[in-house]
């Protein structure tokens, strides 16, 4: 007798219900998914008991013709693909022609439709005792009614692993939220046991996208996010990335779309992670909702059943273009001077594209040190003096780090202007005290030092605040990495060449990208099918562990596609250089000093924030200093 048998059809939908019905969430992403494929512009869901009871998900799409309803139930069966031609270039959200089955296979599921206002509609019912679907007709606008009671009646054991009704609902909330985000032409309604959560109507205007955006991520997000909007090569991306000073403590607030499909994806994620690395507080999470619009035929959203997963056929594209729009985007902010005063709590910013905000000064703030005091600057006499001091503060900083890096692998012309940053723009400050050209500018006209650590200025829309030692490390920082970027990347031999054992997969990968790492200082060759011997390391980084760099810039280039290892080293060094060698707290300041400081920080990309991700200024205007002493009340 054969031990292979062909199982019956409705063990076969609860099997495949396992993979598509995870819990009433997943159920609600599949309907609501089907209703925007039907061409719906209101969706409206209902909830009860967590989904758990009931779940109802109404529309106003093409509807269902009669025919058509007990094909909707059976397994492989869907209007959406025809070919393998259709499956490898995906339009629609839902392809796999499971979903109803698997659904009604766990739960008892009513569907009721029509194709047109005036026409006859029906109804089918089914459930997972009995998978003959019953047709007969009903009353019913066009469009579709899809109601699943009871969520696993007939599989006890899989109900046990649900959570309880108020996390089961969360769930269905953020599904709810990422189909908002991802197509805002359509309405969304939701209510939880009677009680509607939130009403979101069609958003078509920029405006109206930006309210929407607001609604769901968050007010502080709308206010302190740049718009990005980019092309290039077939590949578009826009949306919103919040302000490296507006951070989170985990990653909750991270929304990602290719073609109108929520992802997640390693490739996106490393992409956003490095675009971040140089300005963002440690430990802390970018916030970004963005929406990559790619060739269907140029990524796979047949990978896994919940469609959660993709992947991308040029990786390396993708990469380097999410980052290259993103990392501009941040290195394009600047304090500029905003067209009419600011009524809220943040002050406008604006970027080659955008425009975006300041966020006002976080928990992450620096505290004073004991023994400082409040000091009006003066012109005159300490200028030089300050300068003087400072700029031999910064050489002997550089003496002090000549056990981290080898000066001879840095250009001359690098080591002169390191010593020059710490005069504070003195080509600047010998010109005229601030004047009333000053006030005008976005930072404005410096007036004193508190504590010796903040720098007070007056615009026109009233008072800023500078951290001038973050202010200060941030542009020494970028100098630095741009005066070495001018250069080309010295090479250290090794006085004996390492041999390190690898996988075939790892040695073939190793030798494919050999020059591109050789451009980065990264020399070696193959010596066998398993094995790599390194020559050379970038001399910036000679104290490295050579294995461990390779193995970890390797591992990068397998995962990613590419490695930015080398360039993280060498700008952990060049920040620790630029920390040390900025104005520390209680140097006294003239203004000339000041306003100095404060045009670099205009001029400088990514000067909102130091090195370390902390906010460097803030802008308090005259509304909020006048309710701060209740003045017009």
């Amino acid at each position: 007798m054969t031990v292979i048998k062909q199982l019956d059809t409705r063990l076969a939908n609860q099997i495949a219900a396992g993979e598509v019905v995870e819990r009433p969430a997943s159920i609600v992403k599949e309907l609501v998914e089907n209703a925007v494929d039907a061409g719906a512009t209101q969706v409206d869901v209902e909830i009860e008991r967590g989904g758990i009871k009931r779940i109802v998900v109404k529309d106003n799409g093409s509807g269902m013709a009669k025919e058509d309803l007990p094909l909707a139930v059976s397994r492989h069966a869907t209007s959406k693909i025809d070919n393998l031609e259709d499956l490898e270039a995906i339009a629609s959200l839902g392809f796999r022609g499971e979903a109803l089955a698997s659904i009604s296979s766990v739960s008892r599921l009513l569907i009721k439709s029509a194709t047109d206002h005036g026409g006859q509609a029906h109804s089918v019912y089914c459930e997972g005792r009995d998978m003959a679907p019953q047709v007969q007709p009903c009353s019913h606008t066009k469009g579709t009614h899809m109601d699943v009671k009871e969520l696993f009646y007939n599989t006890p054991a899989r109900r046990k692993f649900l959570r309880t009704e108020n996390t089961e609902f969360k769930h269905i909330d953020d599904v709810i939220k990422r189909m908002a985000l991802s197509f805002f032409g359509v309405g969304f309604s939701l209510s939880h046991n009677g009680r509607s959560v939130y009403q979101l109507p069609p958003a078509q205007t920029e405006k109206q996208k930006l309210h929407r955006v607001g609604k769901i991520c968050g007010q502080a997000f709308a206010e302190q996010s740049i718009p990005v909007e980019f092309s290039r090569d077939g590949l578009t991306m826009w949306g919103w990335m919040a302000l490296p000073t507006f951070s989170r403590s985990q990653a909750d607030l991270q929304y990602f779309f290719v073609n109108g499909r929520a992802v997640k994806d390693k490739v996106v994620n490393h992409a956003v992670k490095k675009a971040y690395q140089d300005v963002l507080y440690h430990g802390r999470y970018p916030a970004y909702v963005l929406f990559l619009d790619i060739d269907p035929k140029q990524v796979d959203v047949n990978v896994h059943p919940t469609k959660h997963e993709i992947r991308f056929r040029e990786q390396r594209q993708v990469h380097g273009f999410i980052f290259h729009v993103l990392h501009q985007a941040i290195r394009d902010v600047r304090p500029e001077k905003p067209t009419t005063q600011s009524e809220s709590m943040v002050e406008p910013f604006s970027s080659s594209n955008s425009s975006a905000q300041a966020p006002v000064q976080s928990e992450l703030s620096a505290s004073s040190e004991d023994g400082s005091s409040f000091h009006w600057a003066h012109q005159g006499g300490p200028q030089r003096y300050a300068q003087a001091q400072a700029q031999a503060q910064v050489q002997e900083r550089m003496q002090q780090y000549g056990a981290l890096i080898d000066e001879s692998a840095l250009p001359q012309s690098i080591l002169s202007s390191v010593a020059s940053f710490g005069q504070l723009g003195a080509s600047q400050t010998m010109a005229a005290g601030a004047g009333d050209s000053e006030f005008s500018k976005p930072l404005g006209q410096a007036l004193a030092q508190l504590q010796g650590i903040y720098i007070l200025a007056q615009n026109a829309q009233g008072l800023v605040i500078v951290d001038m030692h973050a202010a200060h490390e941030r542009i020494m920082y970028e100098r630095l990495k741009s005066a070495f970027d001018q250069q080309s990347l010295a090479k250290q031999p090794l006085l004996v060449p390492q041999t390190l054992a690898l996988s075939a997969s790892e040695a073939d990968c190793a030798e494919h990208v050999a020059k591109m790492l050789a451009d980065y200082g990264l020399v070696y060759e193959r010596l066998a099918e398993e094995a790599i011997v390194i020559r050379e390391v970038p001399a910036l980084l000679k104290q490295a562990n050579a294995e461990q760099l390779f193995r970890d810039v390797l591992s990068d280039v397998m995962t990613h596609g590419e490695s930015a290892r080398i360039e993280v080293m060498r700008n952990e060094l060049f920040s620790t250089m630029a920390c040390h060698g900025a104005v520390r707290a209680n140097r006294q300041l003239s203004l000339a000093e000041m306003n100095a400081l404060l045009r670099d920080m205009e001029e400088t990309e990514r000067s909102g924030q130091c090195n370390h991700g902390r906010p460097t200024w803030t802008q308090l205007s005259l509304k909020q200093l006048d309710s701060l002493f209740m003045r017009g009340q």
